[in-house]
């Protein structure tokens, strides 16, 4: 079955989304956890702030009695707390991050203030409620503060610190097994020889599904034969998904699909209206999901990053993967032939003000994708783009 790019991508994350279950968890210290997958909610552990928390360096005042010059009665810093009241006519020193005292409904910025001894003249008014926030303004007792399925950054290991959440449940990554297929590969320690290709792929696809959150598991190169392929497969199918490279086109060695067809696969499409990458095949097997990806180096990385990425992040437990495409304008003419999603390799400049198509010699180039920071993705019905034009463009 052939699909479009968009009809794909939508059949990856319906089957996988729909299909996934039963998630493995585990616990581990919050300082693990960067880049993990929330598998339990956040809750507020008190309000936040747990008190009125001025916002600036300046006095604490009563809003009514501005402007004015007021007596200056004390002063209370970030971690302490004012032992007293705000009157008529008072006002007192307050640090960023303080408690406001009590009495007291505004902060005056120091810049706004002048001091003499022991009073200060403010020659402003202040509106209650200004230059503090008020307590539980960002989050009250209870409340959740981040849900199940939230990817953790250095902002979210911040927020478990601030609740005091040391140890906390995350999906585990899925184990995704890599079978780079073909009797062209050798190991990459080895010299090829004038017919053989280093096993780059299987190194590409590692690290891109380590990025997508998985532990990648490197079996060894399935050779152009069944019984070896076969083997290699079912070894492969003990993970939580199989990625196998090659093997997939329509040449007299490609027997990926009739092993997978004899092991009573279903396939959901087999090839996709892209390039590179076309002749891509997405099914399921004895209850795991695999991809036979194209074995050209580009192609390989092209659909891993927009297809099985996808599914590597629904079963590390996000519950919405995303492909976040960014919108740059074109540095030169660009022309191509209609009916195909392309991903070309492209650089986008450092201020995001362009994007320059990279010349490439088709999907075995690693050299010209290794030059690329990004890819220039283009519409199948769209034959020319002029300079300066708005495009889709993927950053790597």
């Amino acid at each position: 079955m052939t699909l479009t790019f968009e009809q794909a991508r939508a059949c990856v994350l319906q089957q996988v989304g729909t299909h996934r279950s039963n998630l493995a968890v585990e616990h581990i210290s919050a300082l693990d956890a960067a880049g993990r997958i929330l598998a339990e909610p956040i809750l507020a552990d008190r309000d936040y702030p747990p008190f009125p928390r001025s916002a600036r360096d300046g006095f604490a005042v009563r809003s009514a009695d501005l402007p004015g010059e007021l007596a200056i009665i004390g002063e209370v810093r970030a971690g302490e707390t004012f032992r007293g009241s705000v009157a008529a006519g008072q006002a007192v020193e307050i640090m960023t991050g303080a408690p406001l005292p009590d009495g007291a409904d505004a902060v005056v910025m120091v810049e706004h203030t002048e001091r003499s001894g022991d009073l200060v003249h403010i020659d402003r008014t202040q509106a209650g409620g200004d230059n503090f926030n008020p307590r539980g303004v960002e989050a009250r007792l209870g409340a959740q503060l981040l849900e199940p399925g939230t990817r953790l950054g250095f902002s979210e290991i911040a927020l478990l610190a601030t609740v005091g959440k040391e140890r906390l449940t995350v999906y585990a990554k899925p184990r995704v097994a890599i079978l780079p297929t073909g009797d062209e590969l050798v190991d990459v320690g080895q010299t090829p020889d004038a017919s053989q290709i280093r096993n780059s792929n299987a190194w590409s696809m590692a690290v891109q599904a380590a990025r997508a959150g998985a532990e990648p598991v490197i079996l060894p190169i399935a050779r152009d034969n069944y019984d070896a392929t076969r083997k290699l497969v079912e070894q492969g199918l003990a993970c939580d998904l199989l990625l196998l490279s090659g093997g997939v086109s329509a040449g007299k060695y490609d027997i990926v699909e009739k092993v997978l067809a004899d092991l009573g696969a279903e396939f959901y499409f087999t090839r996709v209206l892209i390039q590179p990458g076309q002749p891509l095949v997405f099914g399921s097997v004895q209850g795991r999901f695999f991809f036979g990806l194209p074995g050209n180096p580009a192609s390989t990385m092209v659909t891993l990053e927009v297809f099985a990425r996808a599914a590597i992040e629904l079963l590390s437990g996000v519950t919405e993967a995303s492909l976040p495409f960014l919108q740059a304008p074109l540095s030169r003419d660009f022309r191509q032939k209609t009916g195909l999603t392309r991903f070309l390799p492209a650089r986008v400049s450092a201020d995001g003000s362009s994007v320059e198509p990279l010349s490439w010699q088709g999907s075995g180039d690693v050299a010209a994708v290794s030059r690329a920071n990004a890819f220039l993705v283009t519409e199948p019905d769209r034959d020319q783009w002029s300079a300066g034009d708005m495009i889709r463009v993927l950053l790597k």
